[in-house]
């Protein structure tokens, strides 16, 4: 192979990692993503009890389609503007989940499945199109599309999955935030004992929905629904905190830019 076409072929990946649109994966990136489900949670709560079906998820898609519009705009990957655009999702996934239970009147099982369903669907899509599932290929407009209607469909199906177990089948919200992070565990040492990557980390990331979820509405619940009564509002605003720090952390240290910007300045601004 000519030295020129090599070259050619690392510039054009140098370039891909040059405009990541994702961070990579650390122990602050699962802090962050676990607490975002809770904080979530209890904010689309908080809102749907002070303001009603219809105004709450008026705010819900005023602050998703900001979020998302700021975060397709930007060339590359940036800490706080992707993280907001979860954080959207993340209130916006619930309002999706309760939505069809509360208005429509489906029973958490049925929206368990039909989310289900939606994420296997955008799985098959997204694979058949591009050829891979991977988080560390999202260098296009298309796969960071494909990208966030995956993050959307995994926390619409964890929050139904985290209430079905809770009142459906009357787990309670404590233990059911027991059972999630039992079952979070599971991918972790399958991958450690050679399981898909790939596959791993999807699974893992579906599951903390449903456990940050559990852990909110048990804080936030009143004492006769087995919470500890906190409030909503109160427990949003505390699962704030560890998302403020771990997103500072990663701004700040830029542990979550490691490959994503592995390329001097020059070609970075070349690529961008």
């Amino acid at each position: 192979m000519a030295t020129g076409e090599v070259q050619g072929r690392l510039g054009a990946q140098t370039a891909r990692l040059a405009v990541s649109k994702v961070p990579q994966i650390t122990l602050w990136f699962w802090i962050a993503k676990i607490a975002s489900t809770g904080m979530g949670e209890a904010t689309s709560d908080f809102l749907y009890m002070k303001f009603g079906t219809f105004k709450c998820g008026a705010i819900g898609a005023v602050l998703l389609i900001g979020a998302l519009a700021w975060q397709f705009s930007v060339k590359r990957y940036m800490t706080w503007v992707y993280w907001l655009a979860v954080v959207a999702v993340s209130v916006t996934g619930t309002q999706a989940a309760d939505g069809l239970h509360v208005v429509v009147g489906m029973p958490y099982w049925q929206t368990t499945l039909l989310y289900a369903v939606c994420l296997a669907v955008i799985f098959v899509a997204w694979y058949l199109t591009e050829g891979t599932l991977s988080i560390h290929s999202i260098t296009t407009w298309r796969r960071e599309v494909f990208y966030w209607a995956t993050v959307m469909a995994t926390f619409a199906l964890g929050t139904a999955l985290g209430d079905f177990t809770a009142t459906t089948l009357k787990v309670g919200y404590f233990k059911s935030a027991v059972l999630f992070f039992v079952i979070i565990l599971i991918p972790l040492v399958a991958w450690r004992l050679g399981m898909n990557a790939v596959l791993a980390f999807w699974f893992a990331y579906t599951v903390t929905r449903p456990l940050g979820a559990s852990i909110a509405d048990w804080l936030g619940v009143a004492h006769h629904l087995g919470g500890l009564d906190w409030g909503r509002g109160h427990v949003a605003f505390i699962m704030t905190i560890p998302i403020l720090i771990a997103v500072g952390y990663m701004a700040i240290t830029g542990v979550d830019m490691a490959g994503t910007e592995a390329v001097p300045a020059k070609a970075r601004h070349r690529a961008a």
